[in-house]
C-alpha cells in the first residue's frame, strides 16, 4: 500500500494530465490546477490537503459539459484521495 505522500504525488500527476487535456473544458482544467496547488501546499497537513482537494474537485464532478473520460479520471482521483488518513 502506498504512503500518503506517494498517493498525493500520484494525484498531482493525475491532475496535471487533466489540466493539460485540451478535450476537457477550460473551467474544469482551471479547477484541476487549483486542486493541484492545494495538494502541493506543504504548510498544511497531508490529510487536510486531501480533504480540501476532494471538496474542490467534487464541485466540478457533476458538470454536464465534462467528457465521460474526464469524469472517470475525477472519480479515480477522489478515490485515491479518500485513502489518505485525515490525522
Amino acid at each position: 500500500m502506498a504512503t500518503p505522500e506517494e498517493t498525493i504525488n500520484v494525484c498531482i500527476q493525475m491532475l496535471q494530465h487533466i489540466s493539460e487535456d485540451n478535450t476537457i473544458p477550460r473551467n474544469i482544467r482551471r479547477v484541476a490546477d487549483e486542486t493541484k496547488s492545494l495538494l502541493m501546499n506543504d504548510q498544511k497537513s497531508i490529510g487536510l490537503r486531501a480533504a480540501e482537494a476532494i471538496s474542490t474537485i467534487d464541485e466540478v464532478s457533476n458538470d454536464p459539459n465534462m467528457p465521460v473520460h474526464a469524469r472517470t479520471r475525477i472519480w479515480e482521483l477522489v478515490s485515491q484521495l479518500e485513502t489518505v488518513p485525515l490525522d
